[in-house]
């Protein structure tokens, strides 16, 4: 017999962007169900790091203690690791500060950190249930239908089918994974596509406030000091790129993705190889993609979308989770002032989307145009020539990319 379960509100995915949505809509009384397929914790392909301009809205969604409890250390340069280029520059300050008990919000510089999503999703998730959330988890959904003036997404878990009704439906699943839903995207197999990779190391020399960019021909990527004295390492490659790789010249055989994306970093990074000289790794790489960068409906078919579903920017900028995060919190802004029925869903899409386009859209273009340079070898070198002699530009970068442009509602 199939369950039914009745909600105001359904987001599909437990990521930085759902949890944010789920959580402040139960924390304004709305009955909300987040559907997630994995079991937390899991290690994620994720750069990691939160810049500075996220401090206000962490502490409103009540998990801004934790996050700074865990965090690594607060990054304050930004550099380039190229070839034999090294550079680096001051990263710009957010301004930003927690929420006064009495009078105005207390205003101060701050810096971004990174945590591991093994471990900041389950602060986000654990939240959201103790806001009374209620959580499916591991579950996926694999099919939404109109059902009168809401819909019904029906979730399994192994061979046991349950139907969930609400009038919202939030896409959080990403874009990276095809699927079933009308949400998720095709397939794509071309030469250009980039697969994400990502691992932790421990041990590594890497000055701890230090955040470079990597790039390295067919790619880049980015190193960053985590939480637990691990180093975050990503990076996206190019899948013609990636194939040539894995040819080992030597044996004639096929190195696994995961060695050849490490060997290449290590051969085309200076920077790289010094962090990791006597550095262990801490689990091993993960794998995923091809991402899909650029700018997608916040609402379509009566389904809502945050995070990578509604918006990607090339990771090359390190912005992933604070989009996530406030693309969440402004869909839940809007939802939650708006009239009940289709007609103010439909008025929440089209305001959500403004939002999302005027906070999101210049880092968007930003991103796309800096990893165009980076993956291309020859405006590379030209790239690295030039911050070698101006570094102050990687300061700007960092501005350009939103580092420091604060969330609506907390300025």
């Amino acid at each position: 017999m199939t369950r039914l379960s009745t909600h105001d509100a359904i987001v599909i995915g437990a990521g930085p962007a759902g949890a944010s949505v789920a959580l402040t809509l139960a924390r304004r009384g709305w009955a909300v169900a987040i559907v997630e397929k994995s079991v937390f914790p899991r290690r994620k392909v994720c750069g990691e790091y939160i810049s500075a301009s996220n401090l206000a809205l962490l502490d409103q969604l009540e998990i801004g203690d934790a996050w700074r409890a865990n965090a690594g250390p607060e990054i304050r340069r930004v550099g380039l690791f190229s070839g034999e280029t090294c550079a680096e520059a001051p990263m710009p300050p957010g301004r930003d500060g927690p929420p006064a008990k009495d009078g105005p919000r207390e205003k101060k510089d701050g810096f971004g950190r990174a945590l591991g999503r093994d471990i900041f999703d389950c602060l986000l998730l654990q939240a959201a249930r103790s806001a009374g959330v209620e959580i499916f988890q591991p579950c996926r959904a694999v099919a939404i239908d109109p059902d009168g003036e809401a819909q019904l997404v029906r979730i399994q878990a192994g061979h046991e089918t349950t139907m969930l009704r609400a009038s919202v439906i939030v896409a959080a699943h990403g874009s990276w994974e095809p699927g079933p839903l009308p949400s998720q995207l095709g397939k794509t197999n071309r030469p250009s596509d980039l697969f994400g990779f990502k691992a932790h190391f421990t041990g590594s020399s890497l000055a701890p406030d230090l955040m470079p960019l990597l790039v390295f021909p067919g790619g880049y990527g980015g190193m960053v000091s985590a939480d637990h004295g691990r180093l975050s390492i990503s990076c996206c490659i190019r899948r013609d790129m990636l194939a040539q790789l894995r040819k080992h010249p030597r044996h004639q055989s096929h190195l696994s993705a995961a060695e050849a994306v490490s060997r290449h970093l290590m051969e085309s990074c200076r920077g790289v190889r010094d962090a990791l000289e006597s550095a262990d790794a801490d689990g091993p790489w993960l794998a995923a993609g091809p991402i899909r960068p650029g700018i997608r409906s916040c609402y379509e078919r009566d389904i809502f979308r945050v995070g990578n579903a509604a918006g990607e920017s090339h990771p090359v900028i390190a912005e992933g989770i604070s989009m996530a995060l406030q693309s969440g919190w402004l869909l839940a802004c809007e939802l939650s002032c708006a009239p009940s029925g289709r007609a103010g869903r439909e008025t929440a899409g089209r305001r959500c989307e403004a939002a999302w386009k005027s906070l999101f859209s210049t880092r968007v273009y930003a991103a796309a145009a800096l990893a165009g340079i980076a993956v291309n070898p020859s405006s590379a070198s030209l790239m690295a020539a030039i911050i070698r002699n101006l570094p102050q530009a990687l300061t700007l970068g960092a501005q350009l990319s939103g580092k420091t442009k604060p969330v609506p509602g907390f300025v």
